[in-house]
């Protein structure tokens, strides 16, 4: 006898809403009445990451809403718009505010530490909890090549083509493969898809404005330590410990704020630690939700 099989993939749909003309797109799953996961996306990809992320928490009660920033995936931004962190961070807000997303627990991922981390110091009475992966919010975390990315200026002759070159068939390859030990888990679908996006019109300029505004971001670091120690939410950390650009050390700095964060570093994963270690992150995060108030 055929063992009947047992599946809790949820049916995702993928939509739009209007946040201050930004045509916002989105992936969702689970009941419309669950808790809210929401989970922000980083460099150079969109809601596309947390594809297979969705699929494995079919089994959980919540409601994971994942949008793509202006400048992103299928997210639609008008002419003149500003690509700063502030107004991602804006954006992404007033998505919340549109679905009525009055609580949540937040999932962010690099280019969504800044952003989501903007939102819940703004409005600290919606975040229930918070997942990290390799999102970074500390001086420690920073690699060498990210302080010299960083510090790279407009006005600087050359320092433009440097950041341009990261958004590439190659500089986005070479995202995804560096520090992971078996390449042979990466789809190359993902860079493969991200490479479209940034090739779509305008998408190169929005990105390049976003790199030259990261460096607004270390001024907020201390705004965002101060919410991390006043807020005593649940914090998951995971982090693959090759990332070329955030270190474990930044893993680890959680505990300063909140002492009993529960950190997970993986060898072998680089900063994209799901495409390969999903089956081994995937529970952390079910069991973490679970334990949510």
């Amino acid at each position: 006898m055929t063992p009947a099989l047992r599946t809790a993939v949820p049916p995702v749909r993928h939509l739009s809403v209007d946040v201050d003309g930004v045509r916002v797109a989105y992936r969702e799953s689970g009941p419309a009445d669950g808790p809210v996961l929401l989970l922000l996306h980083g460099f150079p990809t969109s809601s596309h990451q947390f594809a297979r992320l969705m699929d494995a928490l079919g089994d959980t009660p919540y409601r994971l809403i994942a949008p793509d920033y202006p400048g992103s995936g299928r997210t639609e931004a008008p002419a003149g718009f500003t690509y700063t962190f502030d107004r991602l961070a804006d954006i992404v807000e007033g998505f919340a505010d549109a679905l009525g997303l009055d609580r949540f627990a937040l999932y962010v991922f690099d280019f969504g530490a800044p952003v989501g981390l903007r939102v819940a110091a703004r409005r600290p009475e919606r975040v229930t909890g918070l997942i990290v992966q390799n999102g970074n919010a500390y001086e420690e975390g920073l690699s060498d090549a990210a302080r010299a990315f960083t510090g790279l200026r407009r006005e600087v002759p050359g320092d433009e083509e440097r950041v341009r070159g990261l958004f590439t068939a190659e500089g986005t390859r070479f995202q995804y493969e560096t520090g992971v030990a078996d390449t042979g888990l990466l789809s190359p679908d993902g860079w493969t898809l991200d490479v479209h996006y940034l090739g779509l019109p305008g998408r190169a300029d929005a990105q390049a404005d976003l790199a030259f505004d990261y460096a607004s971001n270390f001024a907020q670091y201390p705004v965002w330590q101060a919410w991390l120690r006043s807020a005593g939410l649940p914090v998951l950390v995971v982090w693959g410990a090759g990332d070329p650009f955030f270190t474990p050390a930044g893993a680890e700095a959680y505990r300063r704020d909140v002492p009993d964060a529960e950190v997970h570093v993986f060898d072998g994963a680089g900063h994209f630690a799901l495409e390969t270690h999903l089956p081994a992150i995937a529970p952390l995060i079910a069991g973490f939700l679970a334990r949510l108030p």
